[in-house]
């Protein structure tokens, strides 16, 4: 159906202007990557990287991006007419809070308490809350245990509902269930992208075509600042929300190379950045953001520094797993 629709508005598109520039081929490659991303069998439409992050592996767009049927509709669009950047819904929850639940007989203690620590530790850094959804709620985020890996919508828009956040279930502290990269995909839902997505990007990293696997070079399409907003952060090579050096590798070799010295090894998942936590601030317009500078990151070799002990809050509901 949806292949029926994007067919429909480009036919529409090209009667209305000749602004069309690229070929039948080029779109119809393109129409194909991006239905490919929308798999909902829970089967990876990629081989697995070893050397890749969980999310990296997880079939979506850009490895896990939950892209709506609009948003893929207006990128088809954008990219007929020769341009990468489409338009997100408006990304920041209102009133700085996000409304949520579990998914039904998704997750055991263990899991839902590394769930829990991720959402305690952006409430700790952040001035975003969370709230457990009430009866009444129609419009909140569904924390899943598919085995399709780890992936989220971007951003809070009103008309969609059910917003996913998927974390494949595992061992905390194992593959979707690395801290990092459940705080990584709750900054998706948040309204933030990839580090490595920014307009600027190619003054930091230069991505290494030839070791892409075929098929996955719209991975690293940038976008505008019309769209991405840096907040006046310089770019961070070890942002829980950039790729590893191997993202999509089809021979092991790197595919992001950096061109700039820095500290820590780049898209790690052992902590949260301090440029992570003020993009957060600085986006929801947290008090005193603006005023604030993110502080050194700690050496490759250190572990971050604990968060301050808080009691768990009580789970909202009982469940036996």
């Amino acid at each position: 159906m949806l292949r029926v629709v994007l067919v429909s508005c480009l036919l529409g598109l090209a009667w209305a202007t000749p602004a069309i520039v690229r070929s039948k081929e080029e779109i119809e490659a393109f129409r194909h990557f991006l239905e490919s991303t929308q798999n909902e069998d829970g089967q990876r439409f990629l081989p697995r990287s070893p050397q890749a992050n969980a999310e990296e592996n997880s079939g979506k767009y850009q490895g896990d991006i939950l892209l709506d049927d609009f948003i893929i509709r207006d990128m088809l669009m954008q990219y007929a007419m020769g341009r990468n950047a489409y338009i997100f819904p408006d990304t920041k929850w209102p009133k700085n809070e996000v409304v949520w639940e579990f998914g039904e007989d998704e997750f055991g203690p263990l899991q839902k308490e590394a769930i829990w620590e991720g959402i305690r530790d952006i409430e700790r850094h952040t001035c975003v809350k969370f709230r457990y959804r009430e009866p009444e709620d129609t419009v909140f985020v569904r924390v899943t245990g598919g085995a399709g890996g780890c992936f989220a919508h971007v951003g809070y828009w009103q008309q969609r509902g059910v917003h996913t956040l998927n974390l494949a279930r595992n061992t905390p502290g194992v593959g979707c269930f690395r801290h990092a990269t459940i705080v990584h995909e709750w900054m998706h839902i948040l309204g933030f992208l990839h580090m490595q997505s920014t307009y600027n990007r190619d003054d930091y990293v230069k991505i290494v075509e030839e070791n892409l696997r075929p098929g996955t070079e719209h991975n690293f399409d940038i976008y505008t600042n019309e769209l991405v907003d840096n907040l006046g952060i310089e770019y961070d090579y070890v942002s829980c929300l950039h790729y590893g050096p191997y993202a999509f590798s089809i021979n092991g070799e790197k595919t992001i190379v950096a061109l700039q010295e820095h500290e820590g090894v780049m898209g790690q998942r052992e902590f949260i950045t301090e440029k992570d936590w003020l993009r957060i601030n600085r986006h929801y317009e947290c008090a005193g953001a603006w005023d604030e500078q993110p502080q050194p990151e700690p050496e490759p070799e250190q572990e971050p520094e604990p968060a301050p002990e808080q009691e768990p809050e009580p789970e909202p509901e009982t469940e036996t797993n």
